[in-house]
């Protein structure tokens, strides 16, 4: 098993913009017996209300959503490079269909929210929901934004306070 340490949100390294939209990211949500997770290029990070929060969305139609909706927790998992191909199949494959997980090759670990990360991953931020709620097309000031909507299956976003990240090595 990889080691993880824990470090705080503030010693995050490298640019936000380009771990999450180039690097891409798993989102995770559900218990260790039950989880799915799935492959996102959007969302951010910063300071809420005096805490540390990940901002992220989900459709309603991904199998993530339902276990988004259930639980209180969820993670971020950053990988390396080399993962790029699994992270690509897990955003283009449906867990209600396949063993995603399975089929990267990916091990799950018990996450201390009581979600899952996984051990593959370089960098993992734990998070608990404070907020949701649904992007209304009403409210885009930019209307070429309603092109990542032909079908008008508007994201729900979710906010949650980040409450451990963990780096790959060290003693965890």
């Amino acid at each position: 098993m990889k080691t993880f340490t824990e470090i705080k949100p503030v010693e995050i390294e490298g640019n936000p913009i380009h771990r999450i939209g180039q690097e891409w990211m798993l989102i995770t949500a559900g218990t260790p017996e039950h989880f799915n997770t799935m492959t996102a290029s959007w969302g951010s990070m910063g300071e809420l209300w005096g805490k540390p929060v990940f901002f992220c969305f989900v459709r309603p139609n991904r199998y993530t959503y339902e276990f988004m909706e259930k639980g209180a927790a969820f993670t971020l998992s950053f990988f390396d490079e080399k993962y790029k191909p699994q992270l690509n199949f897990c955003g283009s494959r449906s867990g209600r269909e396949t063993d995603k997980v399975a089929e990267c090759g990916f091990t799950p670990r018990q996450a201390g929210n009581g979600s899952v990360f996984f051990n593959e991953a370089k960098l993992v931020v734990e998070c608990r929901k404070i907020y949701f709620q649904d992007l209304n097309p009403a409210n885009f000031c930019d209307d070429s934004i309603m092109k990542n909507y032909p079908q008008r299956d508007f994201h729900r976003m979710y906010i949650g306070e980040i409450t451990r990240v963990l780096a790959a090595g060290g003693t965890l």
